[in-house]
C-alpha cells in the first residue's frame, strides 16, 4: 500500500518531468478511477493547461495547473507516473493525460481510491478532508501539540490523518517497534521522554523510507521480518506477536515493546 514514502517518491519523480508540460488530450480508460467528475468534464477542465510543481501532503499527491488541481490518492495499488512515449504500462493504465512532451499515466488495479478534480485551494482542503501536519515536516512542538489531550491509542492516533498526515500500517508499526513503545499504549499515558523518542524515530523512519521510496523490508527492521512464516524480533530475537490493533493487522515484540 502506498504510503508517505512512496508518494514522495512519485512526486519527486513527476517534479523532474511534470512542469511546464501543456495537456493536449485526456483520455479517461476506465471512469472508475474518477471520484468527483466525469471524463468529459475532465478533459475539458485540463486540455491546455500548463502544470506547476506537484506537491504533497500525506499520502495525497497534489497535481496544480495553472487552472484547476489534480489530486491523487493512490489507496493501495495506483501509482502515477511520466512516461516520455512508447513504454510499455506500467500496470493497467486507468487515465492517460497526453502532453506536449510525453504523458502522465495512472495505474491502478484495485481502484480504491483514484482522482479528483479541485477548482482552488479550497476546493482542495474540501476533497482532501482535514488533514494533520505532514509527518516528514512535522517538529517536535507541533507533534506534542497535536498529540495533547488525546484519548485513543498509540497506533490509531499516529495512523489518524487529521491528527498527523502520511502514516500507514507498515510505518506506524515500525515507528513504534523502533521505539520500543507498545502499538496499544495510550497517548495519555506517555511521558514527555517518550514523545520526544517517538518523535525522532519518526524522523529518523521516515527519512530512510523516502530514500527508498517506499517502506524497505531491512534486515534489521519490523518490516523485513513481519511477513516471515514464524517471524522473530531483528533485535532481540523473541517471537513476534501478531494481532489487531486500532482496527489494523499489527505486529510487535512482547519483550522490546511491553503492553
Amino acid at each position: 500500500m502506498p504510503e508517505l514514502p512512496d508518494v514522495e517518491g512519485f512526486r519527486r519523480e513527476l517534479a523532474d518531468t511534470l512542469p511546464g508540460r501543456r495537456v493536449r488530450h485526456v483520455e479517461v480508460r476506465d471512469a472508475g478511477v474518477l471520484r468527483n467528475t466525469s471524463p468529459r468534464s475532465l478533459g475539458r477542465a485540463l486540455r491546455g493547461r500548463r502544470f506547476d510543481a506537484p506537491r504533497r501532503h500525506g499520502k495525497w499527491l497534489i497535481l496544480p495547473t495553472d487552472g484547476p488541481t489534480l489530486l491523487v490518492h493512490s489507496g493501495m495499488t495506483g501509482r502515477p507516473y511520466y512516461t516520455s512515449g512508447g513504454d510499455e504500462p506500467d500496470g493497467p493504465v486507468r487515465l492517460a493525460v497526453a502532453l506536449d512532451r510525453g504523458e502522465l499515466r495512472y495505474a491502478d488495479l484495485r481502484k480504491l481510491r483514484g482522482v479528483w478534480l479541485a477548482t482552488g485551494d479550497d476546493d482542495v482542503a474540501r476533497v482532501t478532508d482535514p488533514q494533520g501536519p505532514d509527518a516528514l515536516d512535522i517538529d517536535l512542538p507541533t507533534f506534542r501539540d497535536v498529540l495533547s489531550g488525546r484519548r485513543g491509542g498509540l497506533k490509531a492516533t499516529l495512523m489518524d490523518q487529521s491528527v498527523i498526515a502520511g502514516l500507514g500500517n507498515l510505518l506506524t508499526d515500525e515507528i513504534c517497534w523502533q521505539a520500543r513503545l507498545h502499538p496499544s499504549r495510550a497517548i495519555a499515558g506517555l511521558d514527555a521522554d517518550e514523545i520526544k523518542r517517538m518523535h525522532a524515530t519518526m524522523r529518523r523512519v521516515l527519512r530512510t523510507a523516502v530514500r527508498h521510496g517506499c517502506v524497505p523490508a531491512l534486515p534489521r527492521w519490523l518490516t523485513g521480518a513481519r511477513d516471515e512464516p514464524d517471524p522473530s524480533c531483528p533485535r532481540c530475537g523473541a517471537r513476534l506477536k501478531r494481532g489487531r490493533v486500532g482496527g489494523r493487522t499489527s505486529v510487535w515484540c512482547p519483550r522490546c515493546q511491553p503492553a
